[in-house]
This record gives structure tokens, C-alpha cells and sequence, in this order.
């Protein structure tokens, strides 16, 4: 195994290190990384899928000098080291992950504080992808890469209570117990990681971090690790999908595939996920070997939200049905950890850890699910020993202390059972049944569940999905009518109006809201003698918090009625754009970048080829909210006419549309009979209707306008 490395095929380094550790569980991780970046000199790197201002990195108790939140410590460390440059870069997120995020991340983490801090959102990947290495480094001296991100829900300790007080998040919520895992190198090891991020530093952001200088006072290694080895040679593996001109870069699918076709003796596995039809069809070939490897897989009970469970835990089952149906000769067990018999808690696996024949650790950000290995940008740190070192007796020692963390054991118990048995599955099952331990993953899949729920290649793609291949999927091309495009959408929209009418009339939400109260409150507002002036006022001082416009549309509207409050609606949206336009103008690109990140790009691509129809475009399908849109809009080289009246035609129908079903909904609160049911359920249909026929129009003509340029 220790020549399975192969620079440009399954890694980018081979590069050494003096010292390295294994960081179980965030109370270590956030420890260890708190205390090196205490003794940062020159830089300190930060990438992540997600950070948090407000994440807590010292629980227990201890009072320091330094503050214990993310951003509080960064700023306190920018100010009080001046020649200390602090990068931080995270995935520039999809809004389906908004409740896992900090809101105005841009603002806590750049703007409250020190100018030495500088804060990119990286959206540098395809459509549906994300940046998903968790990687610090601090003066290109030690490095932190693995799984955990510097966010909120992310720190537990290694008894996992189900109690625990000191789990909560900023909020002052407690969360489910969490289980992951870093690596903490130093080295050459360290360097090569460093260059990584300023790589991918530079792609999203276009400027370079300042390079590394030599340290002058000490070892900024963290005083609370104990190196678990010394003198190793680690492999730095990438994942990086095609884009803007970028080759992919499938190191971490490579090196799975190699090092689970050389086991022997067993794979010990834990992973978020496992969808991954490559990783699949290598186990699937090494448990058909008549003297194959034990393969023992431990993933959560159940991964994160409702929409995961109903999707990737889907595929999950999918793979552990073909694994199982392989497994001729008993050789495969999957676990969950549950964490006490009592409460009934199961244990959330983070971790993406591969061990295999005590002579071979990987520790990454890599999921076992097809965008990890395709799609996303993922780095995985890898280490193989020659059997029965030092290096080995390392990796046997970590594997032992994570089996004995989930068995509720001690790492002897698992050593001494390991020796008895000659097996580890025997083993685990010898030391299985207390109140923490590990139990079998069932994995079953309701029938009708996974008769709907799509193939992996939509719900896990590893390389990016056209609208155009999704619905090919769903209709067959010859079959696919231009009404039929929108048919969920209409479907959809009915069914969540006709639900708010329901809940209001047989649920007692009637008893706190009414139709009377309502349209009091409402008269109250339109009475006020300045009203009509307050309403445009009241747009762009929204805008400039960036609140959702559709919001402050369907506000007016509902206290206005829908004609007065639809000619209010149009009168503050097209203020408020025309202020924010000003107002970017005013600022500069420079300024307005840092508030838009990498969309700035983009969206001025967009005005740069078409004006007028990429705004009427922005306005009835938005790529990002509002007020940025008009502040990016003000630094273009739009003109001033066109982006009036685009964003006149872009915003009209959809003031329409909200005014009529608004209208619908309220007679159908106040009547609630079959006829007004009926009449809601038209003003939906034609508003949709309205909607798609914009939509169509500007496709057509961006369509007729591409063949007009080519020829």
C-alpha cells in the first residue's frame, strides 16, 4: 500500500510532514485550531464550506485573554498583530441551505471587522455545485483538513451526551450529538496546503493572499496535540469539477478506487453518505473476492433534513440493496452509532474516513456521493505505512479509538478483541450491546418512496445537470407540450393557496386571524394622511436593508387592495431600483463587489450582451436578490433608459399576478364557497399562465438575437 500514491492520477502532492494528528470530534478540532491561530505571525487561511461569526471554539470554561467567538478572536487577533493578513473564503451558498447559515456573513466577517480580514464568498463552480473543502492554515506552517467547517452545529465532544449543555448553537439551540474528524499536519505537508488555498483563493476572489514568510517566534503547533505520527509522507487528492476554462480534476475518485481494489484484510469506512455508484462497484468486486476484505461502513441513522432523507437516503438504500445482494460470503456490516438505548439517540456522522489493512488513512472533505468525486471542490489528506511501523501502529490506534468511541468502550477493549477474534467484524460484534454501541443500518426503502424518487445521476449528479436533461428525464421529448414545462409549478402554487385557505378555515388560525381584523388593521394604514408618500419611502429604505422585494409587493397589495396597491407596488419598485442604481453608481465597482461577490461577474456578462432584455430577464426569473441586482446594475454599462424600462416590463407582470390571486384569496376568505374557490383557482392558472408566456417571449428573442449574432 505504501506505493499506491500516484502524483497527477489519485493525488496533486506527495509532500512530507514532521508531525501529524488525528482530531476527533469538534472539542479537539476547535481547541487545536483556536490555539494555532493564536500564534499566526503573517497569515492565517481559512476555506470552508460554511462559516459562522458566532461560532463558540472553547467551551469549557476556561477564561482566556482572547475572545472564544470565530469572529470576535479573528478581529481581536487582526488588531492586535498589525503585519497579520487573516483570508477567509466560503461557498457563496444555495438558498436551500439558508437555514444552516449565518445571515450577512459578508457583513460580520469583513466589514465589523479589522481590515486585515479579508472575506470572499467563493461561487467559482458550476450550477448545483459547491465548495466543499474545509481547510486552515496558519503562516504555511501547520494545517487543519478534514471534514469540519468553522460553523455553527459543528462542536460535540467525544461522550456525544445526549444532554450536553454547551451543545447549542449561536442562536442558544441545542442540536443533535455530532461526530467528525480533521487531520493537523505541519511541514511541506502544511506548505502544499497552503498553496491549495491560495488557488482556489484566487479563482473566486481574482487577487492573490500575500505568500508566506519565514516564522520568528516559536511553534505555532497547538500545545494541546499530541503528534500521533512523525516523519510520514502525506497525499493531497482534489476534487475540481470543469469550469470557466479549469480542467477537472478527479484525484479523490481516483485514489478510492485504487486503494479499496489493494485491500486485504478490511476497509473501515465512515462517511455522511454513501451514493456514489463508482465507490459501489469497487466494494461490490472486492466482497465477490473469495478472500476478499471485511468491510464495515458506519454512516448516520439518518442524514440531515427531511428533503436529504427523502433523496440521498434513497440512494443510500439503493447501494446498501446491491452491496448486500454481493455480499456471498458475510463479509459486510453496516452500523449506526446510537448513543443510549434510553433516549433512543443516534450519533450524526460527519466524519469521511477511510482505513484499510492497518497500513493506510484517509481523512477528507470528500462524501462517498458522486458530486464529491465529480462535481464539488473537495481536498482529502492520505497517509500509508509500511505494516507493522510506527506510522502503522498509529493508524491501528486511531481506528481502535473510534470504534471504542461508538462502542462505548475503551480503545484497549477493541485491541484486546481484535487480537482474540482475527476479525474485525467479530470484533465489533463481541463488544456491541451496551447502552452506547453500534447497531445494524437497515437501510430499507419505502416502496413508494423509491418508486418516485429519480436515479442518482439528477439527485447526485458528478457533473452539472441542464433544465433541459431534467425534464428529458421526467417526459419524453416527443411527448413534452410548451404548457406542460410549467405544469408543477402551476400545480404546486395551487396547492400551497388552496392549503393557506384551508388552514385559515378549518383549523383555529381563524380564531387569531380574521377577515374582520384584517381589514381594520388594513384601514388604519390607508387613513393615515401621508400614507401614500410613506410607501415608496418605505421601498427604498428596504431596498437598502435588501429585503425581499416579492415581500413588500405582496404587503402593499394585501393593504391596498390590488388596484391602488399594485400602481404603489410598480411606483416604490421602480424608486427603489432607480435609488439603488444611483447609489452603485455612486460607490464604484470596487465597493459593490465586495458586497456581490463573485455575481458581479456574472450578471455583468449578462448586461454587457444584452441590456435591456438581460434586466426584463433578472426581473421575472431573479439570479440574486433585488437591491444587488441594482447595485450591479449601476456600476455596468447599462444605460439608464433601459434599465427603467426593463425593469418596468420585468416587474409588471408579476405585480399583476400577485395582485389578482391577492384579490382571489381575499374574496375567497371572506365567501368561502366553490365559486370563489373556483375564481382563486382561474386567478392562479392565468397568472402562471402570464408568467410562463414572459418567460417563453424572452427566450425566444434571446434565442432569435444569438442567430442574428452568428450569422
Amino acid at each position: 500500500m505504501e506505493n499506491i500514491f500516484k502524483p497527477g492520477e489519485n493525488c496533486r502532492y506527495l509532500k512530507k510532514a514532521h508531525r501529524a494528528s488525528f482530531l476527533i470530534d469538534g472539542e479537539n478540532y476547535f481547541r487545536a485550531v483556536y490555539e494555532a491561530m493564536e500564534k499566526a505571525e503573517h497569515s492565517i487561511m481559512i476555506v470552508g464550506w460554511d462559516l459562522h461569526s458566532e461560532l463558540r471554539l472553547l467551551r469549557n470554561g476556561e477564561k482566556k485573554a482572547s475572545p472564544e467567538t470565530l469572529g470576535e478572536f479573528l478581529d481581536y487577533l487582526a488588531s492586535k498583530k498589525g503585519e497579520l493578513d487573516i483570508y477567509l473564503l466560503s461557498w457563496d451558498f444555495a438558498m436551500i441551505y439558508a437555514m444552516e447559515r449565518e445571515f450577512f456573513p459578508r457583513y460580520k466577517l469583513k466589514w465589523r471587522t479589522h481590515k486585515n480580514i479579508h472575506f470572499c464568498l467563493d461561487g467559482e463552480h458550476p450550477v448545483g455545485a459547491s465548495q466543499h473543502q474545509k481547510i486552515v492554515v496558519v503562516d504555511d506552517f501547520v494545517a487543519f483538513s478534514g471534514g469540519f467547517d468553522l460553523s455553527k452545529w459543528r462542536w460535540d465532544t467525544s461522550e456525544h451526551r445526549p444532554d450536553d449543555k454547551l451543545r447549542i448553537d449561536p442562536d442558544g439551540n441545542t442540536y443533535p450529538p455530532f461526530h467528525d474528524v480533521q487531520m493537523l499536519v505541519d511541514g511541506e505537508a502544511a506548505t502544499a496546503l497552503g498553496q491549495i488555498v491560495r488557488e482556489r483563493w484566487q479563482r473566486a476572489c481574482e487577487d492573490q493572499p500575500k505568500k508566506g514568510e519565514p516564522r520568528r517566534n516559536g511553534d505555532p503547533w497547538p500545545e494541546s496535540v499530541t503528534p500521533d505520527l512523525s516523519n510520514v509522507t502525506v497525499a493531497i487528492s482534489r476534487t475540481l469539477p470543469q469550469h470557466n476554462g479549469h480542467e477537472e480534476i478527479r484525484e479523490v475518485e481516483r485514489l478510492y478506487c485504487d486503494t479499496i481494489a489493494k485491500a486485504g484484510k478490511y476497509i473501515y469506512i465512515e462517511n455522511q453518505y454513501l451514493s456514489s455508484y463508482r465507490v459501489c462497484e469497487a466494494l461490490e468486486k472486492k466482497l465477490a473476492e473469495e478472500d476478499g476484505p471485511e468491510i464495515i461502513a458506519v454512516l448516520p441513522l439518518q442524514t440531515g433534513g427531511w428533503l436529504e432523507q427523502h433523496t440521498m437516503d434513497v440512494l443510500r438504500g439503493r447501494i446498501l440493496r446491491v452491496l448486500r445482494q454481493a455480499d456471498r460470503h458475510d463479509r459486510l456490516r453496516v452500523y449506526y452509532p446510537r448513543i443510549s438505548k434510553k433516549a433512543d439517540v443516534s450519533l450524526m456522522v460527519h466524519a469521511k474516513i477511510m482505513v484499510i489493512d492497518d497500513c493506510f488513512v484517509r481523512i477528507g472533505s470528500s462524501n462517498l456521493s458522486n458530486r464529491s468525486l465529480g462535481l464539488d471542490s473537495e481536498c482529502d489528506l492520505a497517509i500509508a505505512a509500511e505494516p507493522n511501523s510506527a506510522p502503522a501502529q498509529a493508524i491501528i490506534t486511531f481506528r481502535n479509538t473510534l470504534l471504542a468511541e461508538h462502542l462505548g468502550v475503551v480503545p484497549e477493549q477493541v485491541k484486546e478483541a481484535v487480537s482474540r477474534k482475527k476479525s474485525l467484524i467479530s470484533a465489533v460484534e463481541s463488544l456491541s450491546g451496551n447502552d452506547r454501541s453500534l447497531c445494524t443500518l437497515e437501510g430499507k426503502i419505502d416502496k413508494d418512496l423509491d418508486r418516485i424518487v429519480p436515479e442518482s445521476e439528477l439527485l447526485d449528479p458528478e457533473k452539472p445537470i441542464e433544465p433541459e436533461e431534467f425534464l428529458d428525464y421526467l417526459v419524453r421529448p416527443e411527448q413534452q407540450l410548451p404548457a406542460y414545462r410549467h405544469f408543477l409549478k402551476i400545480l404546486v402554487m395551487i396547492l400551497v393557496v388552496l392549503g393557506l385557505v384551508a388552514l385559515w378555515r378549518w383549523t383555529s388560525l381563524e380564531n387569531y386571524l380574521n377577515v374582520e381584523s384584517v381589514t381594520d388593521y388594513a384601514r388604519l394604514i390607508k387613513e393615515y394622511p401621508f400614507s401614500p408618500l410613506l410607501v415608496p419611502a418605505s421601498y427604498i429604505l428596504l431596498s437598502l436593508l435588501s429585503f425581499p422585494v416579492t415581500l413588500m409587493i405582496m404587503a402593499t397589495i394585501v393593504v391596498y387592495g390590488p388596484w391602488f396597491g399594485g400602481v404603489y407596488a410598480l411606483v416604490g419598485v421602480l424608486l427603489s431600483a432607480m435609488t439603488m442604481f444611483f447609489l452603485g453608481n455612486l460607490l464604484g465597482k470596487e465597493f459593490v463587489a465586495r458586497f456581490s461577490g463573485s455575481l458581479i461577474n456574472r450578471i455583468n456578462q449578462r448586461l454587457k450582451e444584452s441590456g435591456l432584455m438581460a434586466i426584463i430577464a433578472f426581473r421575472i426569473i431573479p439570479v440574486a436578490p433585488f437591491s444587488i441586482i441594482n447595485l450591479i446594475a449601476g456600476v455596468s454599462a447599462i444605460r439608464v433608459k433601459d434599465f427603467f424600462w426593463g425593469t418596468f416590463i420585468g416587474i409588471l407582470p408579476g405585480i399583476v399576478a400577485i395582485a389578482m390571486v391577492a384579490d382571489r384569496f381575499s374574496k375567497s376568505l371572506q365567501q368561502p364557497d366553490m365559486t370563489s374557490y373556483t375564481a382563486l383557482f382561474a386567478a392562479v392558472v392565468v397568472a402562471i399562465g402570464g408568467l410562463a408566456f414572459f418567460k417563453n417571449w424572452i427566450k425566444k428573442r434571446r434565442s432569435r438575437k444569438r442567430k442574428n449574432n452568428g450569422s
